[in-house]
Parts: structure tokens; sequence; C-alpha cells
């Protein structure tokens, strides 16, 4: 289970390990964006510093109709204690975790200053 909280902004954060393919690692807050459908983002500080591996260009429809054209990277994330490899979008936000990655998570957030958020894994059992 991955727990996190809600900020005074209302963003639901949680913190990530994000490491590079040379061993390179940070612990980052991450903000849940559920109108992202990717995996996950990053600024391009961060991508830099851990060294992270460019892998292709990406296009994507922005909320204002807009289409912007970004790098996309590929690197580990701790994600349910477990390394997960990622697609990472370079994209100048703060680290967003995306849609891809919560696939196969129940996602809970108790909508309130310092509320609680749990993502936890739905059972791969049938009918349960």
């Amino acid at each position: 289970m991955i727990r996190g909280v809600v900020a005074a902004d209302r963003e639901a954060v949680i913190r990530l390990v994000v490491r590079g393919a040379a061993g390179h690692e940070q612990e980052v807050e991450a903000v849940v964006d559920t109108g992202f459908d990717g995996w996950f983002s990053s600024p391009p500080a961060l991508i830099a510093q851990l060294e992270l591996e460019w892998r292709r260009r990406g296009r994507a429809l922005l909320a204002d109709g807009s289409e912007c054209v970004f790098d996309i990277y590929e690197g580990t994330l701790v994600w349910d204690r477990k390394p997960r490899r990622v697609a990472v979008d370079e994209a100048s936000t703060a680290p967003l975790v995306g849609m891809a990655l919560l696939e196969g998570y129940e996602l809970n957030l108790q909508v309130r200053n310092s509320g609680s958020v749990t993502i936890k894994a739905l059972s791969s059992r049938r009918g349960a």
C-alpha cells in the first residue's frame, strides 16, 4: 500500500523513489493526477540529475486544446515497495503520477487539508 496526504491546495501527494539506469536515486513528492493518462512525469532537472535514459518523443493534447511535444525517458520507480520500470514524460511541473501507473490499484482520497491518500493493489482474483 502507498500512503500520502492531501495538501492545503487539495493536491493528493505521495512520496516515491525514482532511479536512473546508473543507480542514482532521489525521493520525490509526486502529485496524483487523474487527468494525466501517462505513467509518471518529471521536471527536466530531475531527469538530468538521475541520468534517465531517453527513449523517444511524445505528443499530448492538453486540456486547453493545444498540443505539446515532449521527450520521454525511462526510469525505475519504487512502487508499492517494488521496482517498476516506467516511461517518464518530461514536463516543467511538479512530478506527476498518472493513470497508467495507477492501473490495477484503488485510489482513496479524503479531500480535506491533511486528509489521507491511500493507493492499494486490487485483488487479482476474479469476483473477489
